[in-house]
């Protein structure tokens, strides 16, 4: 059993001695010169990356080709929402399995289900059964919820403070380049398919074969409390936490003001994937919608790297500055990519059109929109975790708040999936995906001032330590 957290008058919260703790013992090194590269928090973040791309990162390459290369959306928007329910609930019960386990057999646990996903969808395509796709979707739903929950606490509470931006960011350029790949087999499959359609069933054997590595790629993780950061210091997440006082944690995280500043942030995030692929199903040729996937995982990589760029390099001094101008850009984009998403969407209801790339000046408008709405979603996806980073220093809470916040994306996509799924009007859910944007903008910001505060506190504490090592001078 673990003493419980104190939280303080602003709701930052601190970790309680006996609790989750960074340690500098006698035995560490105290120079990042005697630290094994295996167990620093760069190789770490790269084992968590390679699991990334390998298992989520292809599963979204997949539905990067429009509801994962088919050629109705309905049945895959069904699946994705079944698989979304399920992930739900195992998004919440990862910590659980985590301080059974540990991180990395989690990790590990948490690949299994995605090849089985990848294999429903090319039975279906190749012999039009329908019964396996629901069935990997479940199998992929309740394994990528421990995924979802480990690699987020890995993510975000491994790094070094100054380098969580960029290390969220190398994260999410290893999911993207599952996209990136995907979308160049695909590419290179399909490029001579200038009519609405599914994709070939050749693709999926690719897919597949790299999904089946992910069990083993996570393997290579070490746990918290073997990994060192570049001063020396051991992350210790302890063990054995009776599941009371995991679940007491759980609820005292659950109606904390930074978790309930930013559950709108991330359901707007959730409820918004599954637009992209449905738009691109509906209005766009076989290689163009892998064209998409390519090209929309490297715009994808790009935000996500502005993103975590402009958090961490010292473009100007104060960190406080920084996000607060981040969060403008971000806020000034989304606005701007929604509305002109509902303009268009408006347009094509009436015309019904069938864009390929060869018809450049009709398909460079509904084009456009897609890239910006991936360029938009992956600077807010860097910047939501980027905030839960700055919560808490430690992967024992870090998967608590991971797990939580993730568990909230998931039912959101869950249902914008299944309100796809219906299927419902691409104008209403480009409505509403506007809508959730205006809602989610007051909460993230307010998000965004607590992390102001805790930087303005560290701050102060700084100068102070400063001060009195001036007078013991």
């Amino acid at each position: 059993m673990s003493a419980e957290p104190a939280v303080t008058k602003d709701g930052l919260d601190k970790a309680p001695q006996g609790s989750i703790t960074v340690a500098n013992a006698g035995d560490i090194p105290s120079t990042p010169n005697h630290i094994p590269f295996f167990r620093r928090t760069l190789f770490q973040i790269l084992v968590v990356g390679i699991c990334a791309f390998s298992a989520p990162g292809i599963w979204t390459a997949m539905n990067g080709l429009g509801v994962g290369g088919s050629q109705s959306p309905d049945l895959v928007n069904a699946a994705n929402a079944l698989l979304y329910a399920f992930m739900t609930v195992t998004c919440f019960l990862s910590p659980w399995l985590s301080n059974a386990v540990g991180f990395r057999w989690t990790l590990s646990l948490g690949t299994l289900g995605y090849p089985l996903y990848a294999a429903g969808l090319y039975v279906n395509n190749r012999f039009g059964s329908t019964w396996f796709v629901y069935v990997g979707a479940v199998a992929c739903g309740i394994s990528a919820g421990f995924f979802w929950g480990v690699e987020g606490a890995i993510a975000t509470g491994y790094p070094e403070e100054h380098k969580r931006g960029r290390y969220i960011a190398t994260w999410f350029t290893f999911r993207n380049f599952g996209n990136v790949i995907g979308g160049a087999i695909s590419l290179g499959l399909n490029h001579k398919v200038n009519h609405r359609g599914q994709v070939g069933y050749q693709t999926y054997l690719g897919f597949i074969a790299i999904q089946c590595l992910g069990c083993l790629f996570a393997l290579l993780l070490s746990n918290p409390e073997k990994v060192q950061r570049d001063d020396g210091t051991r992350i210790e997440a302890p063990r054995g936490i009776y599941w009371r006082t995991e679940l007491r944690e759980m609820w005292r995280l659950m109606r904390s003001k930074s978790i309930l500043l930013l559950t709108p942030l991330f359901w707007y995030f959730g409820w918004t994937q599954a637009y992209p692929g449905t738009y691109f199903a509906t209005y766009f040729t076989v290689r163009s919608r892998a064209l998409g996937s390519f090209l929309g995982a490297v715009v994808g990589t790009f935000a996500t790297w502005l993103g975590g760029t402009l958090v961490d390099i010292r473009w100007t001094k104060k960190r406080q500055t920084r996000a607060i101008g981040t969060y403008i850009l971000i806020a000034l984009l989304n606005t701007a990519t929604w509305i002109w998403a509902v303009y268009i969407q408006n347009e094509y209801r009436h015309t019904h059109p069938v864009l390929d790339w060869g018809d450049q000046a009709a398909f460079g408008r509904g084009f456009g929109v897609y890239m910006f709405e991936r360029l938009a979603l992956g600077m807010v996806e860097n910047y939501i975790y980027w905030c839960i980073s700055n919560l808490s220093d430690s992967p024992g809470d870090q998967i608590r708040y991971s797990s939580l916040l993730r568990g909230i994306e998931t039912a959101g996509v869950c249902l914008g999936f299944g309100v796809q799924a219906v299927p419902t009007a691409l104008i209403v859910t480009a409505s509403i995906n506007l809508g959730l944007w205006f809602f989610a903008l007051p909460f993230s910001y307010y998000a965004t001032v607590r992390v102001v505060r805790k930087f303005n506190e560290l701050d102060r504490k700084g100068d102070g330590n400063s001060e009195a090592q001036a007078t013991d001078l």
